[in-house]
């Protein structure tokens, strides 16, 4: 009797455990179901945005409308066109003839005229040719231009010493007024300078690009392996 009582016990237990969580969950779900009344996921797919977009920028232009001009104005604007190209047609021609005329073209000419004399003096200006002489060893520079974007350094070498003499021109160093080393490529030198008087021409090439706001070059030069030879000169102009 006593174990039919305790089954009896347990089992109304069981029941109403189940019965107060079904009560629970119905409860929460009610709850949650009322809170997100009204909430929505947002759309964000690309191609619904354009069509917005496109949609918005349509009803845009339609609320602008298109702009009627009135038949009254154009033939008004068309009449002040054909006025002023006509007024304006000899003032054209009357200025053709005069920039035609024998004294325009005299003045022309003298402007011109003058214009070469002032390169011509600013060239004659530059400070070359410039020479630098060690132990019976010349290096001149005589000219210099631009070119195909590189300054070109017009040199030559002359030996009248006893010995011939070595040169590894990766040792030409060039700096500017600013202080900055400057990268040069040498051709037509001669690696060793016979001592015969013998006079080489080449040319040392800078790029413009480094040159920036430079207005002034040094450049030394000394003997390979010895070093003892320093060809040395500063102030050379940069042309532009």
């Amino acid at each position: 009797m006593k174990l039919n009582s305790t089954v009896a016990l347990t089992l109304l237990l069981l029941a109403m455990m189940l019965s107060a969580g079904f009560v629970s969950a119905m409860w929460g779900f009610t709850v949650g179901h009322e809170a997100l009344k009204g909430v929505t996921q947002p759309d964000i797919r690309p191609t619904k945005k354009l069509a917005g977009n496109q949609k918005a920028s349509d009803a845009q232009k339609a609320q602008e409308g298109v702009a009627i001009l009135r038949e009254e104005n154009i033939l008004r604007n068309v009449k002040e066109y054909i006025n002023n190209k006509g007024k304006e047609e000899p003032k054209t021609k009357q200025k053709k003839q005069a920039s035609n005329s024998p004294e325009t073209q005299e003045q022309s000419s003298s402007e011109t005229a003058g214009t070469e004399a002032s390169l011509t003096s600013t060239s004659s200006k530059l400070d070359l040719p410039i020479k630098s002489q060690d132990r019976g060893v010349t290096l001149e520079v005589r000219s210099a231009n631009q070119q195909g974007g590189s300054l070109l350094l017009n040199v030559s070498l002359k030996n009248e010493g006893g010995n011939a003499v070595r040169f590894l021109y990766s040792f030409l160093n060039v700096t500017d007024d600013q202080g900055r080393a400057l990268s040069a490529i040498t051709e037509g030198l001669p690696g060793e300078l016979p001592a015969d008087g013998q006079e080489f021409a080449g040319t040392v090439s800078i790029p413009t690009a480094l040159l920036e706001d430079s207005k002034k070059l040094s450049l030394t030069l000394t003997d390979y392996p010895d070093q003892k030879l320093q060809l040395k000169m500063s102030e050379i102009p940069v042309v532009r």
